[in-house]
C-alpha cells in the first residue's frame, strides 16, 4: 500500500480526504503532517492558492520521501478584486484570528449592496511526488455575502458566506451537507484521478 502524507495537522482534513479516497477504492494509506513531528511548517510565500499549496507538498515530499497532498484555501470577495484570497486566515493582522477577519471584512463592505456582494471560496490542492511531479487541482464555492454572521458551525468566513441556491450560510450546515458542496471537498475529489495515474 502507497503511503501519502497530507501536509495538515487537522484531523477533520484526514478524515475527510481518507474518506474519497477510500470511497474510490484507492488502496492508499493516508496520514496527516503529524506522523512525521520533525518537519516543519512552510512559509506561505506564493501568491496565489495553487502555489502556496505546491510550496507545502513540495516541502513534506522531498523531507518525508513519500508522495505528498497539500490545500490551501481562502475567500475571495468580487468587489474587492478576490481579496482577501491568500490572506483570508490574516486578513485583520494575526493569522487565524476568525473573528477579527469577520469583523474587518464586514466592516469594510458595509456600504455594498446585496447585489454587489457575491463571492466565493476557493480551495488548490497539489500533490507532490518526492522526484519533483507536481499536479494542482481547483475547486470553488460560489455564494453571496450576509451582511452579519449566522450560524455555529465551521470556521473562517462560514458565518457570512451564503452558498448559491440556498438560504443558508455555510456556518448552518450540517458537515456532511458542506463537505459535498464545499471547495475542498471538490478539489480533494479531483485529486482521484491524479492519485490513480501518479500512485496507481
Amino acid at each position: 500500500m502507497k503511503r501519502l502524507i497530507l501536509a495538515t495537522r487537522n484531523a477533520n482534513k484526514v478524515t475527510e480526504l481518507r474518506a474519497i479516497l477510500q470511497t474510490a477504492g484507492l488502496d492508499v494509506e493516508l496520514v496527516g503532517a503529524e506522523a512525521y513531528p520533525d518537519v516543519p511548517d512552510v512559509k506561505e510565500t506564493g501568491v496565489t492558492f495553487a502555489e502556496n499549496a505546491l510550496l507545502k507538498a513540495h516541502a513534506l515530499a522531498r523531507a518525508t520521501g513519500h508522495p505528498a497532498v497539500a490545500d490551501d484555501s481562502g475567500l475571495c470577495v468580487d468587489v474587492l478584486n478576490g481579496a482577501p484570497g491568500i490572506f483570508s486566515a490574516r486578513w485583520a493582522g494575526k493569522h487565524g484570528d476568525d473573528k477579527a477577519n469577520l469583523d474587518l471584512l464586514l466592516a469594510q463592505l458595509s456600504d455594498i449592496d446585496d447585489a454587489h456582494r457575491s463571492a466565493h471560496f476557493a480551495c488548490a490542492a497539489a500533490l507532490a511526488l518526492p522526484d519533483g511531479t507536481e499536479r494542482v487541482v481547483e475547486g470553488r464555492l460560489e455564494g453571496t455575502l450576509r451582511h452579519a454572521p449566522t450560524g455555529t458551525g465551521g470556521f473562517g468566513y462560514d458565518p457570512i458566506l451564503q452558498p448559491l441556491g440556498d438560504s443558508r450560510t455555510c456556518a448552518e450546515l450540517t458537515a456532511e451537507e458542506k463537505n459535498a458542496i464545499s471547495h475542498r471537498g471538490k478539489a480533494f475529489r479531483g485529486l482521484v484521478p491524479v492519485v490513480r495515474e501518479l500512485l496507481g
